[in-house]
């Protein structure tokens, strides 16, 4: 498995991580054996840095990933999430000092380990200080709990507000062929500061992959009926971009994932993608991206036609929208 560093920390993590928010979940029906043993199987095939949250089936996935990689806690570098959830139907945000080691506590008691190798604020609370919830993970790293803090989908001054009480490892943030928004402002300055950013959702939700074409092809609890890029207003529009990644994929004898999960890998040593399954064979299909080299030329190419193409929807549904930090 090739590596790449994890910001300035002097740590090396695999290429391609591991999103583990579908496993049990989320996007359909649950197979718990066959999620399992995809997780299991990415971690045979050398991936080390496997990704939940706190927030991801209300804290069934931490116990799920926990209960998985119990006997390989030596071979994983696990990331989690706090300050993300849902009372009452109502998204909340609480980045208070005292719920932070609270929410750390707690996933580590789900994840039946001692500590946290990366521990993000899932996102922004803007009621509380980023300082003052930097300050909580710094406590954190000193109490040994966790070795090292992150961010999700913050804004670039709040990355560096944040930088400036305690070392960022990583920033987590949606970026693949089709969300290129951190480019504007975030990867600047994690490349400023020496701060990776970890891709999630490198296959567009499984669009760019060509795994679904339309709303029907998906099974009616799955998550995605409700992410505007894939309402039927906007989503025979964007197929022109998922047929795009295929044409390429077809010229280079890769599959459409592939070309998706190449393209991230090819912005930077400092990205590290994190795409998610629950199937082994797709797994074994998203292993088979380190292998596919994109030249200039085919990245220049694919560039250009997404960005006549344009992408139509927002990445997430109104009160997501409104949770999202700049």
């Amino acid at each position: 498995m090739q590596t790449r560093p994890l910001g300035n920390t002097g740590e090396r993590v695999s290429a391609l991580g591991f999103g583990c928010m579908g496993l049990v979940g989320w996007y359909g029906e649950r197979d718990d054996a066959e999620a399992k043993a995809t997780l299991l199987a990415a971690i045979d095939g050398g991936v080390t840095h496997l990704d939940t949250a706190a927030s991801y089936q209300v804290g069934e996935n931490e116990r799920f990933v926990g209960a998985a990689i119990r006997g390989r806690r030596k071979d994983v570098f696990l990331a989690t999430k706090c300050g993300l959830g849902w009372q009452g139907g109502q998204l909340v945000i609480d980045n208070k000092p005292e719920s932070i080691v609270a929410s750390c506590n707690a996933s580590l008691e789900r994840l039946g380990i001692d500590q946290i190798d990366l521990f993000y604020l899932h996102r922004i609370d803007r009621t509380v200080p980023v300082e003052d919830s930097v300050g909580a993970l710094a406590g954190l790293v000193k109490a040994g709990k966790i070795r090292h803090a992150g961010l999700s989908e913050c804004s670039a001054e709040t990355l560096r507000k944040a930088h400036a009480v305690h070392p960022v490892a990583a920033v987590q943030m949606e970026y693949s062929v089709w969300w290129r928004g951190p480019e504007q402002a975030m990867l600047p300055i994690c490349r400023e500061l020496g701060v990776s950013l970890v891709a999630y959702s490198p296959l567009g939700r499984g669009f760019l992959a060509g795994n679904f074409r339309t709303l029907a092809d998906l099974p009616q609890n799955d998550a995605r009926r409700n992410q505007p890029r894939f309402l039927d207003e906007n989503v025979q529009h964007n197929l022109a971009i998922a047929d795009a990644v295929r044409e390429l994929a077809e010229r280079k004898s890769a599959t459409p994932a592939q070309i998706a999960l190449a393209w991230v890998l090819a912005q930077g040593e400092d990205i590290l993608p994190i795409p998610g399954t629950k199937r082994r064979t797709r797994q074994a299909e998203n292993m088979g991206a380190l292998d596919v080299t994109l030249s200039a030329a085919d990245l220049s190419d694919l560039n250009s036609r997404v960005a006549e193409l344009t992408v139509r929807g927002d990445r997430y549904p109104p009160a997501m929208m409104q949770a999202l930090d700049g």
